[in-house]
């Protein structure tokens, strides 16, 4: 794969900038007497990745290292495990110089001072506005992002041929196709699910936190317990009453009531897309019809590569990073593995305008909020699902609400 960087000039001073070892970013203090194996290593950056990108990066890698003498050497880790490692490992110097990862890590990541901010430049208006908030923390972009992904609502096209326009509609054209259920949404039988449910919520005015001047979540504006939040947990009783949302229909009974025919509406992400397809059933993606009367807005994840805050490297790294995994041909190589839409621009345009399915979730996402990542939403997910399934399953909707609001802060402070 030959990519084609937005600044070579930049690559003729890695070698020399690599060979002083960048110490404002060593992860030690470097002996007087520098060895051999020191001087090799400061020409190289190490990059975590998991096993479903790791081809692509095979290709980058090998190109960036023919153009700028670094080497790049990838570990291969299981993405459910990077995160806690590199916490554990960058404050050793043992950690990498670039790993994969999830955006909702960034609090970790940034209140541990494991990563370091990434210089995107002039490339920072290259991305969609959605992606590089959710990288964002305290001003600062702490990735670069390749993909973004949220959920939608999935309809059974020959079973209903248009679109809602809004929840009550849905339900009436679900009603109409006579089929044994009206919408699915797996939910799991303790906790439910906040992050399916989510763009109802926001759909009552009712998001978890406010947001300061920048877009930024503000945790000290805890929002999930006001009027539009009493106003959802009531609906949602109506909803569970009703049985339209089931805690016991869980996210492989929903995908398989789905791809038999039973349902015309599924909410799900484009991870259950190929088992879709793969059941022959007619569909397209819509937006999610709003519930309370405003925008039903669902969270946005958004997957990137992040910058260690010990890198020995870092001038390489970073140019590795914006110039590299930053680029339209990286950045689509990573979509045709991985499924999901291009955090670059000039990439998700090109996705869009050729495969409906991701301009569907797309057009979706470009409504969607990202999931904050700040360290106080640990407190929220504590609560949030227990309660939700309360009160489906027959709970006193408002004071079961109120209560989880008060506990969620008594939490958090």
């Amino acid at each position: 794969m030959k990519v084609s960087t937005r600044s070579i000039a930049t690559l003729g001073a890695i070698a020399a900038v690599s060979s002083l070892t960048l110490a404002g970013c060593s992860a030690g203090s470097a002996d007087e007497d520098t060895t051999t194996d020191d001087v090799a290593s400061a020409g190289s950056i190490t990059v975590w990745v998991d096993a479903d990108r790791a081809g692509v990066l095979e290709e980058v890698a090998a190109d960036f290292t023919a153009t700028s003498g670094v080497d790049v050497e990838l570990v291969q880790k299981e993405f459910g495990e990077i995160r806690d490692q590199f916490v554990q490992q960058v404050p050793t110097g043992e950690g990498p110089d670039i790993a994969v990862g999830a955006h909702d890590w960034l609090g970790v990541l940034v209140t541990n001072g494991v990563v370091a901010p990434v210089e995107l430049g002039d490339s920072a208006g290259d991305f969609e506005e959605v992606a590089l908030d959710a990288w964002a923390y305290d001003g600062q972009t702490y990735a670069v992002p390749y993909s973004i992904e949220n959920i939608a609502l999935v309809r059974n096209t020959d079973l209903v041929d248009d679109v809602a326009s809004d929840y009550d509609d849905m339900l009436a054209k679900a009603e109409a196709a006579g089929t044994e259920y009206q919408l699915l949404v797996g939910l799991d039988p303790e906790e439910a699910d906040p992050y399916h449910l989510y763009p109802f919520q926001t759909s009552f005015g009712a998001p978890v936190f406010g947001t300061n001047a920048d877009g930024s979540y503000n945790p000290d504006d805890l929002q999930i317990g006001n009027e539009g939040g009493i106003a959802f947990a009531e609906w949602l009783g109506e909803q569970g009453a009703a049985g339209v949302l089931n805690t016991n229909i869980t996210g492989d009974l929903a995908l398989e009531n789905f791809t038999s025919g039973a349902a015309p509406y599924f909410l799900t992400g484009p991870w259950n897309v190929p088992a879709i397809e793969e059941a022959g059933i007619s569909f397209a993606v819509d937006p999610i019809p709003s519930a309370g009367g405003q925008d039903a807005q669902p969270f946005a994840g958004v997957q990137g590569f992040f910058l260690s805050s010990e890198s020995e490297n870092a001038l390489a790294a970073n140019e590795f990073l914006v110039n590299y995994i930053g680029s339209p041909e990286v950045q689509m190589a990573l979509y045709e593995v991985g499924g999901r839409a291009p955090a670059l621009t000039s990439a998700f345009d090109e996705v869009v305008a050729s495969d409906p399915v991701v301009a569907g979730f797309g057009e979706v996402g470009a409504n969607a909020v990202p999931m904050p990542s700040i360290p106080e939403m640990g407190s929220v997910w504590q609560f949030w699902g227990v309660t939700e399934a309360a009160i489906i399953n027959g709970g006193d909707a408002p004071a079961l609400w109120s209560k989880m609001a008060d506990d969620v802060q008594a939490a958090i402070e």
